[in-house]
């Protein structure tokens, strides 16, 4: 019997026009690595995310000219914008004042309770919003003297309060993530967070790291944690193009069995029998589906032993010979070309099954 995913039924929320939350799909986020001032470089970014499939938007708002900048942002993108807010509370109103879609505070790094209850208070005027962000490396002081260290318990701690006394000022549009850099840690925060709130969870490993570490790291915490049927919404934290935060999360989600979106390349690590150059023709039909919505599953094989056989279940595929090789459909080969032009009659067959689909 097929594995099935009973995902835990949360609160459900709105952000701007993506509900996130009991059940609504998993959304994928991600954040800009711009400045933000700098609205022309910032909308070419989240215009680029877009594209990939990212649904919602955080940029970082360090001072006022980034918070100014908000309403000029947020005027010429479609997803919701999250204003991500450290230290300073006026910052956090000013941003709600221009316009963004929500805030990621925490509380903890904010200040006094009456500066929170002012964010609070912002949000809840204008409509948005709030995540409450906890990080294993900005946890407050108090509670790194109680436990000594930042574990696990000490992040659901810090959540849990933070919730209970924002959720006493009867404000309920509420998220929540616990992150840490520690595959463990995160899994072990986010298990014990779940079975005390209702509020929908945002995951993510954090500072996961360069673009393989990271990818491994966050499919692992990520991953387990949506198989246990925690999650509603997430962001995998790179080092590098944001885009790419973006793809590894579909691929996370896609595996899964939770949501597909664009194709699906399956390739041969290629070996001793390989006399096409895989790599090379996998590159450029990748790039050619950057932006390719419709789910299809594509193979891409080095050689004609294995190749129709290994990816019967692709929808269209190729396999390799010396110099030439064959397109097949759904295991049946459909006819054969020279090297040169495999890419082009791959793309041609995905061209039609897109049209059909």
């Amino acid at each position: 019997m097929p594995l099935h995913i009973d995902r835990k039924q949360t609160r459900q929320i709105k952000v701007g026009e993506v509900l996130v939350g009991a059940d609504a799909p998993v959304s994928v986020q991600s954040m800009t690595n711009t400045f933000t001032g700098d609205v022309e470089a910032t909308v070419a970014q989240i215009q680029a995310l877009e594209a990939a499939g990212c649904e919602i938007i955080r940029a970082a708002v360090p001072d006022m000219e980034a918070a100014r900048a908000v309403r000029a942002i947020r005027e010429r993108i479609s997803i919701p914008l999250i204003a991500d807010i450290h230290f300073d509370h006026k910052l956090a109103i000013a941003s709600a004042e221009n316009g963004a879609d929500g805030l990621r505070i925490n509380p903890g790094n904010i200040g006094s309770r009456e500066k929170v209850r002012e964010v609070v208070k912002a949000a809840k005027d204008h409509g948005m919003v709030i995540r409450v962000g906890v990080n294993a490396g900005s946890l407050e002081k108090g509670l790194l003297e109680k436990y000594g260290t930042p574990t696990a318990e000490a992040m659901v701690e810090s959540a849990v309060n933070h919730i209970d006394q924002i959720r006493s000022w009867d404000f309920h549009d509420l998220k929540v993530s616990i992150k840490a850099s520690d595959v463990f840690k995160t899994i072990e925060a986010y298990r014990a967070l779940s079975k005390k709130t209702d509020l929908p969870l945002h995951l993510g490993i954090t500072e996961a790291g360069t673009r393989y570490a990271g990818t491994v790291k966050s499919a692992l915490g990520i991953g387990l944690l949506l198989f246990e049927g925690i999650g509603d919404t997430l962001r995998v934290s790179l080092t590098g193009d944001p885009v790419t935060e973006v793809r590894v999360a579909y691929e996370i989600l896609r595996n899964l069995k939770i949501r597909e979106r664009g194709p699906e390349i399956i390739s041969c690590p290629t070996c001793g029998r390989t006399e096409i150059d895989v790599l090379s023709i996998v590159d450029q039909v990748e790039s050619a589906l950057g932006n390719m919505t419709q789910p299809m599953k594509i193979a891409i094989m080095g050689c004609v032993v294995n190749g129709p056989g290994e990816a019967r279940e692709a929808d269209v595929g190729i396999a390799g010979g010396r110099g030439q090789g064959i397109v097949f459909r759904h295991g049946k080969v459909i006819r054969k070309v020279k090297e040169a032009q495999l890419v082009e009659a791959l793309l041609e067959e995905i061209g039609k099954d897109a049209t059909n689909g």
